[in-house]
Order: C-alpha cells, then sequence, then structure tokens
C-alpha cells in the first residue's frame, strides 16, 4: 500500500497542474525527447522571457488534473510530453514553433487554448499571428496613415482655395 506521504505529494502536484491550467490562458503539450541540458534552458529561460514556463509532470497525475477539469486528452498523453503554461494565449505557442524550426526535437502536440482542446493545425496557425506588440504596431501605423492621407487632402484643399 502507499505511503500516506507519497499520496499527499501526489496530490499536491495534481493540485498544482490543475491550478496552472486553469490560470493559462494557453497550455501547449509537447515532446521534448532528444534535447540537450542546454538547450533545454534555453527554452525555459524563452519561455520565462515571454511570461510562460513549462514543467514535466508523469502523465498519470496530469490525467488526473486533467479529470478534475472535465478535459479528456489520454489519447495525447503517452509517452514523454512536457507542458507549456502561458498568460498570454499566444506567446507558448510562439515560442515553442520557433524553438522547434531550429531543434527538430521539440514537437508540439496538442493544447488547449482559452479553455478549448487545440490540435497541431490550429497552433501552428496560433503561432503564425503576430504578437500583441507587432499587432497594436500594425493598427496604429493604419491610423496614422489615414490621419496622414487626411492632411495631404486638406493641404490640397487648402492650396485650391488660395489660388
Amino acid at each position: 500500500m502507499a505511503n500516506q506521504k507519497v499520496l499527499e505529494k501526489k496530490q499536491e502536484i495534481i493540485e498544482e497542474i490543475s491550478q496552472n491550467l486553469s490560470e493559462s490562458q494557453s497550455v501547449v503539450f509537447f515532446e521534448y525527447d532528444g534535447l540537450t541540458v542546454v538547450e533545454l534552458t534555453e527554452l525555459r529561460r524563452t519561455l520565462r522571457e515571454n511570461d510562460s514556463e513549462f514543467k514535466v509532470y508523469k502523465n498519470t497525475l496530469a490525467k488526473r488534473a486533467l479529470k478534475d477539469l472535465k478535459i479528456d486528452l489520454s489519447d495525447h498523453l503517452v509517452g514523454q510530453k512536457a507542458m507549456a503554461f502561458g498568460k498570454d494565449a499566444v506567446a507558448p505557442i510562439k515560442v515553442l514553433s520557433d524553438f522547434s524550426k531550429k531543434h527538430k526535437s521539440l514537437e508540439m502536440k496538442v493544447g488547449i487554448v482559452e479553455g478549448n482542446i487545440t490540435n497541431i493545425d490550429a497552433l501552428t496557425k496560433l503561432a503564425k499571428i503576430p504578437s500583441r506588440e507587432g499587432l497594436l504596431t500594425m493598427v496604429a501605423a493604419g491610423m496614422m496613415g489615414t490621419i496622414r492621407n487626411l492632411s495631404i487632402c486638406l493641404d490640397l484643399y487648402s492650396q485650391k482655395l488660395e489660388k
């Protein structure tokens, strides 16, 4: 029979996983087999810079936490998997996608984005979305272009009136 302390520790881990899943806008499950310690450290640092993190949990504990949240990913939790959590819905997906282009050992499998199970195709599409700052820059540039065109039109109209 399992020791009571071991069971309590497992329950703490399940609660930690549940809390991470609940507090995150996105969670990505990925395989990392073949990455070196240096590469994993680089990945952790890059994720941390983007307000995200990744952890490795036992699949059985992750399945229990997901079951408590009524999410069924048992088909995907086979083999060595890690979870990347992010406060931003797109940040961990973009980091993992960029990292997987340089390191073929990393492979995204499935994700949970804003409470919805997301397959690899949708994750790939989300990875191509510009960052929040990039989108804000695009909006600002569009607004500045409109104002610039308005000012040119007003200037031309004022020049026409002066003649």
